[in-house]
């Protein structure tokens, strides 16, 4: 394989990844044994957006625009994708722009004022010129951002949230950016900057100050590493031989599908669907014109291994999309790539410039002349890179399509299942990064090499993000039905608290629960595991968690909206010692309400965090009750009945559950 000049990767020196990144070389291949020290280094950044406290001339923003169309075409699908760029332009979406947008792709103006209000990283006025967002997971705030935060505006003189008035800066928090194991973290202009502690934010606010262009900073800012602790069945090998690709075009598609079937590999990003069975409904689906999108869309709070996955597997998970492709016999693909992942864009393009150079991607795929694969026409298919801006929600495969279309990422009503109607109404084939990484080494090795691992249900392995009080945060690849506490003896993780397992909408396990193991027949997670010693105040986490979800619901249903923010302002009533135990059977409820009531997953699972903690440490609560025996006239059970008489249910369902 040729270099890749997106992305400078080079290998962890014995004075660690900071060091490195000042060496760093962009001419380093990814071919090669696993290597847990790999860190990657943007080689160029671009420019600062447009002064904002100027307003941009009509010819700039003309130009940004006829570039941008040029590039990503005209079609209303492309909407998002030409905000981003006028948003790096601009620091914001101009007035001018919209109407101009309005007239090329053929959409109204309310649609585009609609997409810019519902993702985070668009806006209708200016943000700063360096535009700071501090990652506010709760790992983040474990490590000490809060202080940073506060550090860099006092250096700064701005306030969270607010440009400052010169226009020069804007400093503020985001939702988790995918660094938990390297954090705290950060954006800047939309590009990661990791390790932050007081001296690296002190040499921020110079260089700030100092008006220097991004690409003048110092690169071991940028600096992200991948932390592969521990590689296994999947991770142990770099090397991208294309041999699933061949077994594809030598034996043909049901093939490798008996080969998926026999592997029993099951859906990473959570749900565990049954793989070769969603490959075969898209490929059974009525409709000739199918699309293959991979969800790179990691929002979930303490999730990373993806982010690690594309930067030194890229490959292999384009090889197993264009496998995809060839079984469903899709001709289109997508890789939605989270907005928090932009300093991978440049080296994502360059691997797929290169597979179509080589005739992986494109036309005619293993059918050109002098191809070491099976003789024969070959297929056509090729993959797009669509850049996400900010939205949790899109993580689900509906929203994700919705947002594919250009549109707000609200989640759609199934069915139809986007295996038969999804993308621009297509069959769409929509699978996560670890996925299609493993679907290409089955297609390598075959099922039974990937069920020598794991469970009878839960077969292969499961990649880990490991982050918060732990010796050696990082990635781990452990073989399902791993015990949790051998996944913390391996981290180096004492006098453990509590684990939060699959992210912030997982679930909460106590010491007592360290035996379970993770497998979808007891514990299933997505691949996160958040680490809480004695030392935490698990309350900070429920808080940090319910902010979140409060912020991140698409609004579409009332249960999420509303009760999100019902259960974040109790939960903030308990912290400041002003609630009552009648407070914590109305935070109950509320999250009893949400989860059978919301619209979509994210709703359904919103509360857990409240639920679990609740019932295994209500200590946490309780200790913080200003009465304990405080009653209130006000029966909200009663107050439902109207809407159960509207709805015709009296079930047992439609009240709420009696207190003991």
């Amino acid at each position: 394989m040729s270099s890749d000049p997106g992305l400078a990767v080079q290998h962890r020196t014995e004075q660690g990844a900071q060091q490195g990144a000042q060496h760093a070389s962009p001419g380093c291949s990814t071919k090669g044994a696993a290597d847990d020290g790999r860190v990657q280094v943007p080689n160029a950044l671009p420019p600062e957006p447009h002064d904002p406290a100027m307003p941009p001339a009509p010819a700039h923003i003309e130009r940004v625009l006829r570039g941008s169309l040029a590039a990503l075409g005209t079609g209303p699908e492309t909407v998002l994708q030409h905000l981003i760029v006028l948003q790096q332009a601009f620091s914001h979406v101009p007035a001018a722009a919209i109407e101009r947008l309005v007239a090329a792709v053929g959409v109204t103006r309310a649609q585009i004022l609609a997409a810019v209000d519902f993702y985070a990283f668009l806006s209708l006025t200016p943000r700063g010129r360096f535009d700071i967002r501090f990652s506010d997971n709760i790992t983040d705030r474990m490590r000490g951002s809060e202080a940073l935060l506060a550090q860099l505006c006092r250096a700064l003189g701005v306030r969270p949230g607010e440009p400052r008035a010169d226009g020069r800066v804007s400093v503020d928090r985001t939702s988790c950016t995918g660094m938990c194991d390297q954090g705290p973290a950060a954006l800047v202009n939309g590009f990661a900057l990791t390790r932050l502690d007081a001296e690296r934010i002190r040499r921020i606010a110079v260089l700030v100050q100092a008006d220097t262009p991004l690409a003048h900073w110092p690169r071991e800012l940028f600096a992200v590493s991948n932390n592969v602790e521990q590689p296994g069945l999947l991770l142990s090998d770099l090397e991208a031989r294309e041999a699933g690709l061949e077994a594809l075009l030598a034996q043909g598609a049901e093939a490798v599908l008996l080969e998926l079937a026999a592997s029993g590999l099951r859906g990473r990003g959570g749900a565990g669907f049954a793989t070769a069975d969603k490959w075969r409904f898209c490929r059974q689906a009525p409709g000739a014109d199918r699309v293959v999108v991979c969800n790179a869309d990691e929002g979930e709070p303490g999730t990373f291994k993806d982010r690690v996955l594309l930067a030194s597997y890229a490959d292999l998970v384009f090889e197993g999309m264009t496998i995809a492709a060839g079984v469903v016999g899709a001709r289109q693909g997508f890789l939605y790539l989270r907005g928090e992942y932009r300093h991978l864009l440049e080296h994502l393009e360059a691997v797929l410039a290169r597979r179509r150079a080589e005739g992986l991607l494109g036309s005619g795929i293993g059918g050109w002349p002098g191809s070491r694969f099976a003789a024969g026409g070959g297929f056509d298919f090729d993959i797009r890179i669509h850049l996400g801006a900010g939205a949790y929600i899109c993580g689900e495969e509906s929203a994700l399509i919705e947002s594919l279309e250009g549109k707000r990422g609200i989640t759609r009503k199934r069915p139809p299942f986007p295996v038969v109607e999804g993308y621009l109404e297509r069959p769409t084939l929509v699978n996560n990064v670890e996925t299609f990484l493993a679907a290409a080494r089955i297609a390598e090795h075959g099922g039974d090499w990937f069920r020598a691992q794991g469970t009878e249900r839960s077969p292969g392995s499961k990649i880990l993000s490991v982050s918060g009080d732990c010796a050696w945060p990082g990635i781990y690849e452990v073989p399902f039905g791993t015990r949790v506490a051998e996944v913390l003896d391996r981290c180096g993780a004492a006098d453990t608290q509590a684990v939060q397992v699959s992210g912030a909408a997982g679930a909460t396990l106590t010491p007592a629960e360290f035996e379970r193991e993770l497998a979808f027949e007891d514990l299933p997670t997505a691949g996160a595991l958040m680490v809480l010693d004695k030392r935490r105040d698990l309350l900070e986490m429920v808080r940090n968690f319910a902010a979140f979800f409060a912020h991140e619901s698409c609004g579409f249903c009332t249960p999420c909206r509303v009760g999100g923010r019902l259960v974040l302002d109790l939960v903030e009533k308990v912290a400041a010692g002003a609630a009552s135990a009648h407070d914590l059977d109305e935070l109950r409820d509320i999250a009893v309400v949400m989860r059978r009531a919301s619209h979509c997953g994210l709703g359904h699972t919103a509360a857990n965090h409240v639920l679990h903690t609740l019932d295994k440490f209500p200590h946490i609560y309780r200790d913080r009750l200003i009465s304990a025996a405080y009653a209130p006239s006000f029966d909200l059970d009663a107050a439902l009945a109207e809407a159960r008489n509207l709805t015709h249910r009296d079930d047992p369902a439609a009240h709420l559950a009696p207190r003991a």
